[in-house]
């Protein structure tokens, strides 16, 4: 018999994934395609206040449940707690197996270019209609 390889944890926030989706006015994104995984990241900002995080994951249920996780966490945010991001992180706190780590370190990647994009962008939080 062999152990569950989802945690508690992973199985709700890969079945609610309440960020899953796109941002129509997005101050930035980021999208990053790499061994068999895409992440896709948006922001929409206030200044320098992340209001509104969305993702877009092909990849593993543990790649969905970070990528939620980042969203949940992040939104409220000043854009520069993106950096911050840890792969090693959050690999603890989900639980995340080890052979995962790669999957997880491009949604780190994904995060924190997410955050540098936000910050130089001249239209972050400004409405473009």
């Amino acid at each position: 018999m062999t152990a569950d390889p989802y945690s508690e944890q992973v199985r709700a926030l890969f079945a609610r994934p309440d960020h899953a989706g796109d941002l129509e006015k997005a101050s930035a994104r980021v999208h990053i395609e790499e061994q068999g995984v895409r992440i896709s990241l948006a922001a929409q900002c206030d200044g320098d206040i992340i209001e509104c995080l969305r993702f877009r994951a092909w990849g593993c249920p543990h790649l969905l449940a970070a990528a939620e996780a980042v969203c949940r966490s992040y939104e409220g945010q000043a854009l520069t707690a993106l950096q911050a991001f840890s792969a090693a992180e959050i690999m603890q706190t989900l639980p995340v197996p080890r052979e995962k780590l790669g999957r997880i370190l491009i949604l780190e990647d994904a995060v924190r270019s997410l955050g540098r994009s936000a910050r130089v962008s001249p239209d972050a939080g400004k409405d473009t209609d």
